[in-house]
């Protein structure tokens, strides 16, 4: 496969901290518009390989592409530039303000415009269309003017979406996304996010099975670091060794 042709390619990607080699050796890649599920036992690696992608760590070795461009040494805001976003395992949220004002920071986050002390919100038309939009992609439209403190955990999850999607990125990383919901919350999150525009590439870390396996087509497993698994999900849900390791059986 071309890496220019790769909305994500990862080459020998390592990451050692200390002694211990957290992501050993990762190549992989992921087409523009394809659903993957990283998955694997606590301890594989999955955060940590979405922290090489998305700039927050630097790797020991190994190179990382978006798009066919090397960002191997790229910061995090030069790949959310390049249309990388990130959502994480614990809510990362202002509680105080509103939902709509979580979203207008982040729209302005990744424009050349700055938010100025004497001016009004309301001179921003474009962020506060673009606010609304995303919080009503996520089916979030009529809290906007809620105070994130006063949403239910799944309100803040789906949040957590829209301030990914308020910078229209070409590839989302979902950490963990339905983490913490009850099972009708999880349910309405699966739905959701098979709704996103299709040409989003994404990436998710997901431990529910039957959610990894009902967004995406192809199934990524990590097992101390390394890629002991790769393809679709019936031939991963196949796998002896993937039954051995990750299901629990012999």
């Amino acid at each position: 496969m071309n890496g220019a042709a790769s909305a994500l390619s990862l080459a020998d990607l390592s990451k050692e901290f200390g002694g211990l080699r957290a992501v050993d050796g990762v190549s992989l890649e992921v087409t523009p518009g394809e659903r993957r599920a990283i998955i694997g036992p606590n301890g594989a690696g999955k955060t940590t390989l979405f922290s090489l992608i998305s700039g927050e760590t630097r790797p020991t070795g190994g190179r990382i592409s978006l798009f066919g461009r090397d960002v191997t040494r790229f910061s995090p805001h030069r790949r959310a530039g390049l249309g990388l976003a990130r959502t994480y395992q614990i809510t990362n949220l202002f509680p105080g303000l509103t939902a709509l004002e979580n979203c207008l920071l982040a729209v302005q986050a990744l424009t050349g415009a700055k938010f100025h002390l004497h001016r009004a919100l309301g001179r921003y038309p474009l962020f506060f269309e673009r606010a609304r939009a995303v919080l009503k992609a996520v089916g979030l439209g009529d809290q906007a003017d809620e105070v994130v403190r006063n949403l239910s955990h799944g309100e803040q999850r789906q949040l957590e979406i829209a301030l990914a999607l308020a910078g229209a990125p070409r590839l989302l990383l979902l950490d963990e996304p339905t983490a913490g919901l009850s099972p009708a919350e999880s349910h309405a999150m699966t739905a959701l996010l098979k709704t996103l525009d299709p040409t989003i590439t994404l990436l998710v870390i997901e431990h529910d099975m039957d959610v990894a396996f009902a967004l995406t087509d192809r199934i990524t497993v990590l097992h101390y670091g390394k890629v002991v698994a790769d393809g679709l999900g019936r031939e991963v849900k196949a796998n002896s060794l993937v039954q051995e390791i990750y299901l629990g059986t012999s």
